[in-house]
């Protein structure tokens, strides 16, 4: 698979907000496939909070780990760390230069 369809799938999977809900909970700590179902009851079935942990494996956000009967599912930050360098740090940069620019403009008028 090449970088940009690895993106293309984090972007997708970071689309919906249900899903960073349940990343923004594996933050806290790994959490079994059961208790984020119990996390979502009355909003999301069990179906389709799979549906959601599928989607979020495939982008290689969450692992998911089976103990007997128990699907323990972490998040995985090093997606996250790629996406920052390949696209949110490039651009910070860039952005602090131009503001530097534009201040060492201001000042000297």
């Amino acid at each position: 698979m090449s970088r940009a369809e690895r993106d293309d799938l984090i972007f997708k999977a970071l689309a919906d907000s249900r899903r960073r809900a349940m990343l923004d909970l594996l933050k806290e700590a790994p959490r079994t496939t059961g208790d984020l179902c119990e996390r979502f009851e009355g909003s999301l079935d069990r179906c389709t909070v799979m549906q959601h942990l599928k989607v979020l494996e495939r982008a290689g956000l969450v692992i998911a780990v089976k103990e007997g009967r128990t699907r323990w599912n972490y998040l995985d930050v090093t997606p996250f760390q790629e996406i920052h360098e390949r696209w949110i740090s490039p651009y910070a940069r860039e952005a602090v230069g131009l503001l530097s620019k534009l201040k060492r403009d201001v000042e000297d008028d």
